[in-house]
């Protein structure tokens, strides 16, 4: 299987690439929704960052990907056949099971995907050759603790858009079908890929992306034989143009650990929550996931550049991409909505500084 085109190699497209590590410091943020033109490195993009991100613990065959500390909630028999014994205790059950490392998954969702091969169902060829009833976990459970990628996501079908509703606002997945109740972890970082010409989002569904990000193809002559030298020689030699970027994606890595460690550190006074809600109010936001998004996100992006302390900096940093596709449709504005956003920052921060 051909390794993913390294993260760092990515020519341009310095938004997306921000809004994707902000995300991996903070999953918490709420994925990230890429619009704009094809081909344009989209799905490169978040291959390339989860393939550089550090392996995970896992516990060996379990049936959803769950971290070594879920293992007591679960009962598939990975997590629970090594506990031996009527006395055995949690810490020495928790030492017998198997640990395995696997790389953060990057789980695809099709637009024909069926509801029960999202969320999971009756293993319908277990039972006829065993004569025993099973659960066979969907995509849901094979994206726990990693990235649920959908192209094309303003083309996903309705139902299967009320379900990841669903478990991306609990974290848990909730299955009960045809005599089986099963409940387990699913927390991922949802990334969705869409063109606008071709259908708009559901504003359930848009809302739920804590950030959004445009993206479009490279204008300028350098830019595009950038992208077609660096993809022609990964093509040509992947082991060699791996090798060569190594250094560089080390280096994100390096930058992504170290914030994820410093990110509950960092401080910000009240008057940064004072112009996140000034900004949410000019801009007039439905609800409050705006301001906490915002906030959140700018926590992260003041993590990543090693900063203690959020500033008015890091608020206009990621203020478009936490924000932008919150905004109601106004018929008597004629300017896109990072315009819009643009003038809401210089009106409040103004306001902020008079």
């Amino acid at each position: 299987m051909m390794q993913p085109f390294p993260f760092s190699a990515i020519v341009g497209q310095h938004e997306v690439k921000h809004a994707l590590l902000i995300s991996a410091v903070d999953p918490g943020v709420g994925g990230v929704l890429v619009l704009g033109d094809r081909g344009t490195g989209k799905s490169t993009a978040v291959r390339g960052l989860a393939a550089l991100l550090p392996a995970v613990p896992v516990v060996d065959q379990c049936l959803y990907n769950l971290d070594p500390a879920e293992a007591e909630t679960c009962d598939c028999a990975a997590c629970s056949a090594s506990v031996s014994g009527d006395d055995a205790t949690a810490g020495n059950a928790s030492r017998d099971r198997a640990i395995v490392q696997r790389p953060v998954p990057v789980v695809d969702l099709p637009l024909g995907v069926t509801e029960d091969r999202v969320v999971g169902a009756f293993d319908l060829e277990h039972a006829l050759n065993t004569g025993e009833r099973r659960f066979k976990p969907g995509l849901l459970a094979d994206a726990h603790r990693g990235f649920l990628y959908v192209d094309e996501v303003n083309l996903l079908e309705d139902h299967i858009v009320d379900v990841l509703l669903d478990v991306a606002a609990s974290g848990v997945n909730v299955v009960e079908r045809d005599g089986i109740s099963v409940r387990h972890p699913s927390r991922f970082v949802l990334i969705g890929t869409g063109n606008p010409e071709e259908g708009e989002l559901r504003p359930q569904l848009l809302d739920r992306f804590g950030l959004s990000v445009e993206v479009k193809t490279p204008d300028t002559l350098d830019d595009r034989v950038a992208v077609v030298a660096r993809r022609d020689e990964y093509d040509r030699d992947t082991a060699r143009f791996l090798q060569q970027w190594q250094s560089a994606d080390q280096k994100i890595l390096g930058q992504i650990e170290l914030a994820r460690t410093r990110l509950s550190s960092i401080e910000f006074d009240n008057d940064i929550r004072e112009s996140v809600s000034r900004l949410c109010i000019e801009l007039k936001t439905d609800g409050l996931r705006g301001d906490l998004t915002l906030l959140r996100a700018a926590r992260a992006a003041a993590a990543l550049q090693g900063a203690s302390r959020i500033e008015r900096s890091h608020i206009v940093d990621v203020a478009g991409m936490a924000l932008r596709h919150r905004l109601r449709r106004d018929p008597l504005d004629e300017s896109g909505s990072s315009a819009r956003v643009e003038r809401a920052i210089a009106a409040t921060f103004n306001a902020d500084a008079a």
